[in-house]
C-alpha cells in the first residue's frame, strides 16, 4: 500500500507543486494553504520508498537520523494536513461572507502568516514524540526504529497521544466539520434566493470533511487500543496483543491515504488554478505544433 500511495500521490503532487509555481498568476490565501499542503504531501510521499523497502524485506535496523527525520514528517503530515484543509474551509466560508476580500483573514499576508503558526503549532505537538523516539533508539543502541504506539512507557505514551489526538486530530475536524456546515448553510440560502445551483461547491467541502473522518478515526483509536493492551495492568495475551497490532498496522496506510486524494481537490476548490493548468497545456501544444 505504501508503494502505491507513493506512485500514484507523488504524481498527483507534483504536478500541483509545479502547476502553483510555473501557471499560476496570482496567488490568493487559499493557494498558500493548499500549496502548503501539497508541499507537505510530497515530501511526505518521498519517504515511503524507504519504509516500503524495509518493511517489504522485514528490516528492523534504521539509521537513527533517518528513523527521527521519517517519523517526524510522517506526523507532521498527518496533522498539518488537517489543519490546512480546515483552513480552506474557513478562508472558503469567509469569502461568501466577504467577496471583496476586505476580511482580514483573506489578505495573502494573513495566510502567510497563518501557515507559519501552522507549522510552529504542528511541530510543538510533534516534539514529545520525537524525544520519545529518540530515547527509544538509545535504550536499543541506535539501531531499532519503532513505530508510534511501540515507543516508551505504554501509560506515559497513551496520556501524550490521548492529548495529542484531541489537540491534533478531534479539535481541527470539528473545526472543519463546522466551517464547511456554515458554509453548506450560506450556500443553500443562497440558492434559494438566487436560483442557482450550488451543490458542486457543497459536495466539495463535505466529502473533504468525510475523508478525514474516514481516513483518520481508525488510526487514532487503534494507536490509542494498540498503546491500552501493552499496559501491564491489563495482562493480555500474546496472541490479542499481535492482533491488535495486525490491525493497527493496517490502519496507518489508509491514513496517509490522504496524501493521494488531496490533489483532486487541489482542482476542485480553485477554479484559477484548474484554468491556469489548462491554459499553459493549450500554450504547450500550440509550442509543439508550431515547432520546426
Amino acid at each position: 500500500m505504501y508503494g502505491l500511495e507513493f506512485t500514484l500521490g507523488f504524481i498527483g503532487n507534483l504536478l500541483v507543486v509545479l502547476g502553483y509555481i510555473f501557471c499560476l498568476p496570482a496567488w490568493k490565501s487559499t493557494n498558500v494553504y493548499l500549496f502548503n499542503l501539497s508541499m507537505s504531501d510530497l515530501i511526505f510521499l518521498c519517504t515511503l520508498p524507504e519504509l516500503s523497502y524495509n518493511y517489504t524485506y522485514n528490516l528492523k535496523k534504521f539509521n537513527p537520523s533517518l528513523c527521527v527525520v521519517n517519523r517526524y514528517i510522517l506526523n507532521v503530515n498527518m496533522y498539518s494536513s488537517i489543519l490546512f484543509m480546515m483552513w480552506v474551509s474557513v478562508d472558503r466560508f469567509l469569502l461568501l461572507c466577504h467577496p471583496q476580500r476586505e476580511h482580514i483573514l483573506l489578505t495573502l499576508k494573513a495566510a502567510l502568516c497563518i501557515t507559519i503558526l501552522n507549522w510552529i503549532w504542528v511541530t510543538i505537538q510533534i516534539a514529545p514524540l520525537i524525544v520519545f523516539i529518540v530515547q527509544d533508539l538509545e535504550l536499543n543502541s541506535w539501531t531499532v526504529c519503532r513505530d508510534f504506539a511501540s515507543l516508551g512507557v505504554a501509560k506515559v505514551t497513551l496520556i501524550y497521544t490521548t492529548v495529542l489526538t484531541i489537540t491534533g486530530y478531534v479539535l481541527p475536524l470539528l473545526a472543519l466539520f463546522l466551517s464547511s456546515q456554515k458554509l453548506v448553510s450560506v450556500l443553500m440560502k443562497r440558492e434559494e434566493m438566487r436560483g442557482t445551483s450550488f451543490q458542486r461547491p457543497v459536495r466539495i467541502v463535505r466529502a473533504a470533511a468525510i475523508m478525514f473522518l474516514v481516513l483518520y478515526t481508525p488510526i487514532h483509536i487503534m494507536r490509542i487500543v494498540r498503546l491500552t493492551s501493552r499496559l501491564p495492568e491489563l495482562n493480555l495475551s500474546r496472541c490479542i496483543i499481535d492482533y491488535i497490532n495486525a490491525v493497527y498496522i493496517v490502519t496507518r496506510p489508509i491514513a496517509y491515504a490522504h496524501s493521494v486524494i488531496n490533489p483532486v481537490f487541489y482542482f476542485l476548490m480553485t477554479d484559477s488554478f484548474k484554468e491556469a493548468l489548462q491554459d499553459k497545456w493549450r500554450q504547450l501544444k500550440r509550442m509543439l505544433m508550431t515547432a520546426p
